[in-house]
This record gives structure tokens, sequence and C-alpha cells, in this order.
């Protein structure tokens, strides 16, 4: 059976490329925050490189989303994990001077790879949702797993030119680094939030957490005030 001929799968193709465009905005938000320190040269290569390794890396948590999601403490976790990640892309490295190039290339790199891990823990679901609406029986398998990669794989280039717009903007108004890092502190409270081993707790004592989304304004005012107090003051 030739899936290329099959209307459904040109149809999925273009929901799944659609789904992963609209979830990938703030991770293109991430991946100029982190290659920003860099020398124009290494900017490219840490945006080529760290966005193809993420969306990879998307498309293997894509396989597994739905048993990822049911581990406990998994979520606070990873939510502990992006706000952190989210303070150090505010406080400027004092070592940054020190250390080769290469090695900073290698540094924003694993940094894209780590963000992104966590931040794709629960977008990759409706791309997953997509892929076996197309393919619901196991005879079509191979549909749903073409159209993952293929999907994926189409969405490197237009997040790379994302990312790239995004180091413009960032460069040309300094403002928008704090910005970006505190949409990953946003993330990340509400990454925790939805944790099944709290989950269930949070629904009967304090779901005002997530309904009024007092846990995505906490994780971006704990980044942007630790990023800002950890910052070395100028000397007089």
């Amino acid at each position: 059976m030739d899936m290329l001929h099959q209307p459904i799968f040109w149809v999925e193709l273009g929901a799944i490329i659609w789904i992963n465009l609209l979830v990938s905005g703030d991770n293109a938000v991430m991946i100029a925050l982190a290659a920003r320190s860099l020398p124009p040269r290494q900017q490219r290569l840490a945006i080529f490189w760290g966005s193809a390794a993420a969306v990879l890396l998307r498309v293997v948590l894509t396989v597994f989303a739905v048993k990822l999601l049911e581990l406990p403490w998994l979520k606070v976790a990873g939510g502990a994990l992006l706000l952190w990640i989210g303070v150090k892309l505010l406080v400027p490295d004092k070592e940054e001077l020190e250390v080769s190039a290469h090695t900073r290339l290698v540094h924003a790199i694993r940094t894209i790879l780590l963000a992104d891990l966590v931040m794709s823990i629960d977008n990759v679901i409706a791309v997953a949702a997509a892929a076996n609406a197309a393919a619901p029986t196991p005879d079509l398998a191979s549909m749903k797993y073409t159209l993952l990669v293929l999907g994926l794989g189409i969405s490197i280039p237009i997040v790379v030119f994302g990312s790239v717009m995004m180091l413009g903007i960032m460069t040309r108004y300094p403002v928008v680094i704090s910005l970006g890092a505190a949409l990953l502190g946003w993330i990340a409270g509400d990454i925790i939030v939805t944790d099944p081993a709290i989950s269930g707790w949070i629904g009967s004592h304090a779901e005002w957490l997530r309904q009024w989304h007092v846990a995505a304004i906490g994780g971006a005012l704990i980044v942007t005030l630790i990023g800002r107090w950890s910052r070395p003051r100028p000397r007089d």
C-alpha cells in the first residue's frame, strides 16, 4: 500500500506540521536565548544543530509520550530544571571569556537540548494524537511513524528561521531577553502543577494555581527576580 497516494496522509502530515509550529514559538525564543552570547558564526551553528537535535529528540519523545506523562514527579523535576535554565540564561557566565568558542558552542547546544526536553513533554502529545488519528490500526503503524518523522523534520528550517529572527530582535531590544527568560519560567510553573503526583491534590485544594495561572506567573517571577538578583553589580 503506497501511503503517498492516500489523501489522508497529506492531510495529517499538514496537521502535524501545523501543530508543531503552533507549539514551537517558545522553543524558538529559548534557542535564541541560549545562542545570543556566541560569536555570529557559532550562533548559526548552535541554532542549526540545536534545532535539529531538539526536533530529533521530539520525535523520540513523541513515540513514548503517553507513558512518559504517566510517570510521577517527572514534570516537577522538569519544571525545576527549566526554572534553573531560565535563570542561567539571564545571568552572564563569569567564565565566558575564558573558554574556547567550541566549548561555548557545545554548552549552548546542551542548554537547547535540556530546555527543549522539558518544554516538549506536553507539546508532543498533540503531535502523537494527530499521528494516531491518521493511523489508528496496527496495519497503518508505518504511516504513523512516517508522519511523525516527516512532520517534525520539515519543521526544522521553520524553527531555525524563528530562532534567527528572535536573535536579531534580542540584539536590538535587550528587554526581550528578560521577557524570554520569564516565558521559560511561565512554562515551568504550568508544567509543575500538571504532574500526576500532585495534580489530584491541586484539583481538590488549589485549583486556582492552574485556573488563574498563579503557578505560571510565580514561575515567571522566580526566574526574573533570581536572574536580576544574581547579575553582577557594576563597581563604582
